[in-house]
C-alpha cells in the first residue's frame, strides 16, 4: 500500500521562519517510553478482556450443542497456550521490547549518529514569508505519516520539509491556530484517523513524538475513566475560522460532535444521521451554520445555536463532499458517490442542477480561493477536471485530463494562488501532484480576467492583520451542553 488519503494547505506566512527542533532529555525519553508501556498494557488488557469473552460465549455455545468429539490436537487450549507464552511482565515485553530499542544516553547523545548536520541543508530549513505548507497524508506499507512539504510557486521549489510519524491511518486533516494553552495564534493541524480519537500536531516542531493535545478518550475501568467523544473512525474535520475554539468532526459513529477547545471536550452531539458522516463545512457568512453530507444520501444545515435542523436536500446518492460558494453563500456544491456533483440554493427545496461528472465516487471538491466560479473536482476513477460555474445554470467542462496518480484520493486548493490545486492518489509509484492550472491554455483563456490584481506585499500585510483581528477581537460562540445527549 502506498496512498495519499488526505491532504490540505497553510497559507503563506503563518508557518514560523525558524521551526523548533525538539531535543529530548534523558528524563524526557524515559517518561515517554514508560507513557508508552503504559498504553500497551491497557492494549494488551484490553485484548485479554475480549478474548476472555470470547471463550465465555465460545463455551456456552459448546454446551448448547453438545459437543462429544474428541479434541485430538487440543485445539481448545491454543489461545491459551498463546497468550501465556506472551511475557507481558518482563520490562517493555508486550508486543516489542521498547527498552531494547530505546538507548538513553547520559549526555542525550546517540552513540549511533556520528555524522555532524551538512550547513548546505539548513537553507532548506527555513521556511520563507512566500512559501505554503503542503499538509500530506501518507500511507505506505503499515507506516502512517504526516509530510509537510514546502511549495513555492515561482521559485518552482516543492520539497519535504519534515515528516511526523503518526499512530492510524490519517482520513482527514484540518488547519487551525488555536491553541489552548497560547493566546498567540499556532500552526497547527488536526488529524481524524481510523480511532475515535483526534490529534492535534504543532506544525512548528520537528522530530515531536507526540501531538500538543488530544480530543477524546476510550473508557478504561482499572483507571475509572469514562469514554469521551466519538466511538468510531472521524472522516471529516472543520474547523470555525470565526469563533477559533470551535472544531466540528464527522464520524462512521453516525454522530457529529461540536468541541470545545478551551477545554477540548465535546460541548454538543448531532445524532440525525443513519449512516457514517463524511463531510462537514461552516457557513462562510452565517458562522453559527454547519453544512453536513451523509452516506444515507441528505445533506442536512444545522443551527448550532439551537440544535436544530434549518433545512436538508436528498442528494443522488452517498455524499462525499460538502462545499459552500465563498464567492455566494447562498449556495453549496455536493459530490456523490455515483459521480454526481449538485448545486443547492439553500433557499430552495430542491437542488438547482445535478450533473453526471465523472464515473466513480467524486472524492475531490474544490473552489478556487479568489478566482470566481473556478469549481475543480476529482474522482476514483482518476480524471481531474476544471468547470465553470459561474452561472447558476449548468456548469460547463474547461478542461480535463485522465492523471498518473491512480484513483483520486483528496484534493486541494493553494488558498494564495488561484489556479494551484494539489491532488493525491493510490498509484503506488506516483501518488502526488501540484497542478498549476493557469499554464493551460483553455483554463488561461477563461479564468485569467476574474481574478483581482492585488499587490503581494498587501496580501501578506492583510493575511497577518487577518489573524490577529479574529483572534483577539471576536465574540466567543456559545456552545451549549446537550441535556438529552451527555458526553460519555
Amino acid at each position: 500500500m502506498n496512498i495519499i488519503p488526505c491532504i490540505a494547505w497553510v497559507k503563506k506566512g503563518v508557518a514560523s521562519t525558524n521551526p523548533v527542533k525538539v531535543e529530548l532529555t534523558p528524563n524526557e525519553l524515559e517518561k515517554i517510553i514508560k507513557q508508552t508501556q503504559s498504553e500497551l498494557q491497557d492494549v494488551e488488557s484490553d485484548l485479554d478482556e475480549e478474548h476472555n469473552e470470547i471463550k465465555e460465549e465460545k463455551y456456552k455455545i459448546d454446551s448448547q450443542l453438545d459437543i462429544s468429539k474428541t479434541d485430538e490436537y487440543n485445539f481448545d487450549k491454543y489461545d491459551e497456550e498463546f497468550f501465556c507464552n506472551i511475557d507481558v511482565n518482563a520490562a517493555g515485553a508486550i508486543h516489542c521490547n521498547i527498552n531494547n530499542i530505546a538507548i538513553i544516553e547520559k549526555n542525550g547523545k546517540d552513540p549511533f549518529i556520528t555524522k555532524e548536520d551538512d550547513d548546505s541543508e539548513k537553507e532548506d530549513d527555513i521556511i520563507k514569508c512566500d512559501d505554503n505548507l503542503i499538509l500530506v497524508g501518507h500511507v505506505e506499507g503499515d507506516a502512517s505519516i504526516l509530510e509537510i512539504f514546502v511549495y513555492n510557486g515561482p521559485e518552482d521549489s516543492f520539497y519535504c520539509h519534515h515528516d511526523i510519524l503518526l499512530p492510524s491511518f490519517p482520513l482527514c486533516i484540518e488547519w487551525l491556530n488555536f491553541d489552548p494553552s497560547d493566546s498567540k495564534p499556532s500552526n497547527l493541524c488536526a488529524i481524524g484517523n481510523m480511532t475515535p480519537i483526534i490529534e492535534v500536531w504543532d506544525l512548528d516542531l520537528i522530530d515531536c513524538l507526540e501531538p500538543i493535545y488530544k480530543l477524546g478518550c476510550k473508557a478504561n475501568k482499572k483507571k475509572n475513566r469514562k469514554h469521551i467523544g466519538h466511538k468510531d473512525a472521524v472522516l471529516d474535520l472543520a474547523w470555525n475560522e470565526n469563533y477559533t475554539h470551535v472544531l466540528a468532526s464527522g464520524s462512521v459513529d453516525q454522530s457529529v460532535l461540536l468541541w470545545d477547545l478551551e477545554n477540548g471536550k465535546p460541548v454538543n452531539k448531532f445524532t440525525s444521521f443513519h449512516e457514517k458522516v463524511q463531510s462537514l463545512k461552516w457557513h462562510p457568512m452565517e458562522t453559527h451554520q454547519l453544512l453536513t453530507g451523509c452516506a444515507d444520501k441528505i445533506v442536512r444545515l444545522f443551527d448550532c445555536r439551537y440544535e436544530t435542523i434549518i433545512k436538508s436536500w436528498e442528494a443522488l446518492g452517498e455524499v462525499e463532499k460538502v462545499l459552500w460558494n465563498s464567492f455566494d453563500s447562498n449556495y453549496s456544491i455536493i459530490s456523490t458517490s455515483n459521480g454526481y456533483i449538485q448545486y443547492i440554493d439553500i433557499r430552495k427545496d430542491k437542488p438547482i442542477w445535478n450533473v453526471e461528472a465523472h464515473t466513480q465516487e467524486v472524492t475531490g471538491l474544490s473552489l478556487s480561493s479568489s478566482c470566481p466560479g473556478l469549481l475543480v473536482t476529482s474522482a476514483n476513477d482518476g480524471i481531474i477536471k476544471v468547470w465553470d460555474i459561474i452561472e447558476n445554470t449548468k456548469p460547463s467542462v474547461i478542461w480535463e485530463k485522465k492523471t498518473n496518480l491512480g484513483g483520486l484520493l483528496c484534493l486541494a486548493p493553494n488558498p494564495d494562488e488561484p489556479f494551484v490545486f494539489s491532488a493525491g492518489g493510490d498509484n503506488k509509484s506516483h501518488n502526488l501532484k501540484i497542478f498549476d492550472l493557469l499554464r493551460i491554455s483553455e483554463i488561461h483563456e477563461r479564468f485569467q480576467n476574474r481574478v483581482p490584481k492585488i499587490n503581494i506585499d498587501d496580501i501578506k500585510t492583510e493575511i497577518k492583520e487577518e489573524i490577529m483581528d479574529v483572534t483577539e477581537n471576536m465574540d466567543s460562540m456559545i456552545l451549549n451542553p446537550n441535556t438529552e445527549n451527555k458526553m460519555t
